[in-house]
């Protein structure tokens, strides 16, 4: 098993382009006449972040949608344009995004959190007590020892009390815990927690380097690196669809990444699709017209039919 480790130092996740993660690259679109804005996810999930943390709720709505408009499936993302809109008082439109995001991600115990007590704010009473019931069975799963156990007790109180008429403001989103670790996780947190996942990676310790990849996603959202890995984890563990996802998701906010490029085109060789391995292999050929890593591994997956290091 070969692992692309990406030239990367403290702080260059941050930056806007794609250059690292496997020899990924940022890649131009189509002309400007023949298609909508071009938004970096990263970017903007940036802009976002620290637009929340100024009370810019309007150019927070802003900059999370234009994130979405690349990264539609980012869980993080789509929590933070609801706790956006909820600054901005639009509430159903905020619970939009909850729900999305505890459908992508069930483990976003704050989301689930804000679902509950923006439906109690509506007065949907129902859908507040079914979020409840939902938090509460994860609650009971925990038996206050998982790592999460903080989270659900608070999830459960602020859902209970949005459902008894506490006033809005007593059981407001974004106060809790979990809300902060998006808000402020700073880029060393992302790059440290992306580094440790590599480690991880190296060490086969596949389902760890998930949740290392996932706290560093609070820090940058979409980024294409942190994708291509979760993709790459995934695949490893046999969940291919999932990986999948997270190959397509990486190549919709960078085109040109090479790394994901190669490992979709490696997920197509073990599935037996060689037919797309080789256009995924057509495009690095594409890119790297002098030869490139990427390129020559995929060539030698499909040329075997299968991991040319497993036998």
């Amino acid at each position: 098993m070969r692992i692309l480790i990406p030239a990367l130092a403290l702080g260059l996740l941050a930056a806007p382009a794609y250059a690292a993660g496997g020899g990924g690259g940022g890649g131009m679109s189509s002309a400007p006449s023949s298609s909508g804005p071009q938004y970096d996810a990263v970017a903007e999930y940036l802009k976002g972040v620290s637009a929340l943390q100024a009370k810019d709720f309007k150019a927070a709505k802003t900059a999370f949608d234009h994130a979405l408009t690349v990264s539609p499936r980012d869980a993080n993302t789509l929590y933070l344009a609801g706790v956006a809109r909820t600054g901005l008082g639009d509430l159903k439109g905020a619970r939009k995004f909850y729900a999305r995001a505890t459908k992508l991600d069930a483990k976003m115990i704050v989301a689930w959190r804000d679902l509950g007590v923006t439906d109690g704010q509506l007065g949907e009473k129902v859908k507040a007590q079914e979020t409840l019931t939902a938090i509460q069975a994860q609650r009971s799963a925990c038996a206050e020892t998982c790592p999460q156990a903080a989270a659900l007790k608070e999830a459960d109180e602020a859902v209970a009390a949005a459902l008894s008429g506490v006033p809005a403001g007593a059981a407001a989103p974004t106060a809790g815990a979990e809300s902060g670790a998006l808000l402020f996780a700073s880029s060393d947190f992302g790059d440290s927690q992306y580094l440790a996942a590599v480690a991880l990676i190296n060490d086969r310790k596949y389902g760890e380097a998930i949740e290392a990849l996932k706290s560093a996603q609070r820090a940058f959202g979409a980024h294409p690196d942190i994708l291509t890995y979760l993709g790459f984890a995934n695949r490893k563990l046999g969940r291919f669809d999932i990986a999948e996802a997270y190959y397509k998701a990486a190549l919709a906010a960078a085109p040109g990444h090479r790394g994901a490029t190669e490992y979709f085109g490696e997920l197509m060789v073990e599935r037996r699709d060689m037919a797309g391995a080789r256009r995924m292999l057509a495009r690095l050929d594409a890119q790297c017209r002098f030869g490139c890593t990427e390129a020559e591994e995929l060539r030698a997956w499909i040329s075997v039919g299968h991991s040319p290091h497993s036998s």
